[in-house]
C-alpha cells in the first residue's frame, strides 16, 4: 500500500458518515480511497442529500500528534493487522497502536467484568491472568477498574492488550495512569480514536466488539445483567467465538450475568486449564467472516429512481436486515448495497448491529 493510499484511506475513514461497512463498501466499489473521496460528495446528492470529506490538513495534524506519542497506525490490509479482529462484524478500519503488535498474532484470550468488583473476584482475575500467561496466551481486557485492572496486572510481564476507548494519549480511569504506560511499554495499547478523543460513554461498547474481535475466546468474570461485560460476551458469541464465565454465588448480583450467561451456554471455568481447553478446541473456519463488501458486481452507473424508491419505501424506523430488504425489493444485493450506502451518505440511513438498517 502506498503512503498516499494510506493517508486516503485514513482520511476516507475520518470523514463524516464513514463507518466500517460504508468504509469498506467504497473501497471495493471504487478499488481506492482516492477515487471513493472524490465520490462521496456525489453519492450522497444522489441519496438526497450533501456530504463533505474529512480536511486533508486535520489528518495531516493527526498523522503528526501520533507519531509524537510513539504510536502508530494498523490499517485494514496491512500484513500485521490482527487477523481475528478483520473477520468481526464492523472492525475498525484503522487502529492507533504502542507497544508489542506481535502480540494480536499471539492466542488471545479477553477477560473482562465488574468495575466495582468484589476483592475475591478481583484476586482470581489476576491469578487466572498470570496462569493463562504461563500457558501461552495474551490477556486482552479493556484497562477499566476492577476485573480489567487485575487482568492486566496478572499477565503485564507474559503479555497483555489493553484496548481503550479514547485517545492513545487519554488515560481513564485516571488512576490508571501507570498501568496503561506499562501496557504500552510491554504490551500492546490498542484504540479506534485519534489522540486527544475523550472515553465518552458511546465509546465503550465500541472498544468491547475489539476486545471481542482480538482473542478467540472472551472470560467473564463477575458481571451484573446489562453490564457492558455481557455486550463484549454477546459480541463473541455472535462472531463464533468461544464464551466463558466463572459461576459466582446466586446470591451476589454482581454474580447473575455470569451465572446467566452459563445457563444459557456459556462454558463454565474455574482455572487457565478449563480456558486453554475451551480454546483450544477452536476451529477457525467457525469464524463468522466480517466481509460487507459488495455481493456480485459492484454497480457502477446511476441506479434506477424506481429501484432506488423500492428500497427507500421498505426503510422504517425499526431497524431490519439488509438481507431482507433485498428478498421483498426483488432487487440485486448489489443495486441495494449502493442504495443503502447513497442514503447513508446523505444522513438519512442509521446503520444498527446485526447487519440491519433504518431510517435516521
Amino acid at each position: 500500500m502506498s503512503e498516499r493510499e494510506r493517508f486516503d484511506r485514513l482520511r476516507l475513514i475520518r470523514s463524516p458518515r464513514i463507518g466500517p461497512v460504508s468504509y469498506r463498501q467504497l473501497l471495493a466499489r471504487f478499488g481506492t480511497a482516492g477515487e471513493a473521496l472524490r465520490a462521496i460528495p456525489h453519492l450522497a446528492e444522489r441519496g438526497g442529500g450533501r456530504a463533505s470529506v474529512a480536511d486533508a490538513g486535520a489528518v495531516e495534524r493527526e498523522i503528526g500528534a501520533t507519531r509524537a506519542l510513539g504510536a502508530r497506525y494498523l490499517l485494514m490490509g496491512d500484513a500485521d493487522y490482527p487477523a481475528l479482529l478483520d473477520q468481526m462484524e464492523g472492525a475498525p478500519p484503522a487502529l492507533i497502536v504502542r507497544g508489542d503488535v506481535a502480540l494480536a498474532g499471539r492466542p488471545c484470550v479477553a477477560m473482562v467484568g465488574a468495575r466495582n468488583a468484589s476483592a475475591a473476584a478481583c484476586r482470581f482475575a489476576r491469578a487466572l491472568a498470570q496462569d493463562l500467561g504461563q500457558r501461552g496466551a495474551v490477556v486482552v481486557s479493556g484497562l477499566a477498574r476492577g476485573i480489567d485492572t487485575e487482568a492486566h496486572r496478572g499477565s503485564i510481564d507474559s503479555g497483555t492488550i489493553g484496548v481503550i476507548a479514547s485517545g492513545i494519549d487519554i488515560v481513564f480511569p485516571p488512576e490508571n495512569r501507570d498501568l496503561q504506560g506499562q501496557v504500552a511499554e510491554s504490551g500492546l495499547l490498542v484504540t479506534e480514536h485519534p489522540p486527544g478523543v475523550q472515553p465518552l460513554a458511546r465509546h465503550f461498547p465500541a472498544r468491547n466488539r475489539i476486545i471481542a474481535g482480538l482473542a478467540l475466546g472472551t472470560v467473564v468474570v463477575e458481571a451484573a445483567p446489562k453490564s457492558g461485560s455481557l455486550i463484549t460476551a454477546r459480541l463473541a458469541g455472535e462472531a463464533g467465538r468461544e464464551v466463558m464465565a466463572v459461576p459466582g454465588a446466586p446470591i451476589d448480583p454482581r454474580a447473575q450475568g455470569c451465572n446467566s450467561l452459563i445457563r444459557e451456554g456459556a462454558t463454565l471455568v474455574q482455572n487457565g486449564a478449563d480456558v486453554m481447553e475451551a480454546i483450544g478446541g477452536f476451529d477457525p473456519r467457525m469464524v463468522r467472516q466480517g466481509s460487507f463488501d459488495f455481493i456480485g458486481e459492484p454497480v457502477s452507473s446511476d441506479v434506477a429512481e424506481q429501484d432506488r424508491a423500492a428500497v427507500v419505501g421498505l426503510l422504517g424506523p425499526a431497524p431490519v436486515p439488509v438481507d431482507e430488504i433485498i428478498r421483498l425489493s426483488g432487487l440485486s444485493p448489489a443495486v441495494v448495497q449502493t442504495v443503502l450506502l447513497e442514503l447513508e451518505l446523505a444522513d438519512r440511513l442509521a446503520r444498527h448491529a446485526g447487519g440491519r438498517v433504518a431510517q435516521s
